[in-house]
């Protein structure tokens, strides 16, 4: 595996991460990968993009809307 050193970080921002890593029960550095491995993994769909992004983990309920049947655009007329 890779090692990665980042220099210069502020000082709240590192003590937000610590923080952070305390909630979730890990070290600073486990949180660290967590949120690197998230920022960097695309959803599969943008629909898993809206959880991940407003999901129950972040307080919302997130559910979907019931649609009517429609009939698809006419792109040449």
């Amino acid at each position: 595996m890779a090692s990665l050193s980042v220099r210069k970080i502020d000082d709240d921002v590192y003590q937000r991460l610590k923080a952070r890593a305390a909630e979730h029960g890990v070290s600073t550095e486990e949180e660290v990968r967590r949120i690197l491995r998230q920022a960097v993994s695309a959803p599969g769909r943008l629909g898993e993009l809206a959880v991940r992004l407003f999901g129950p983990d972040h307080g919302t309920d997130v559910e979907a809307q019931p649609r009517p049947p429609h009939e698809p655009v006419d792109l040449d007329g």
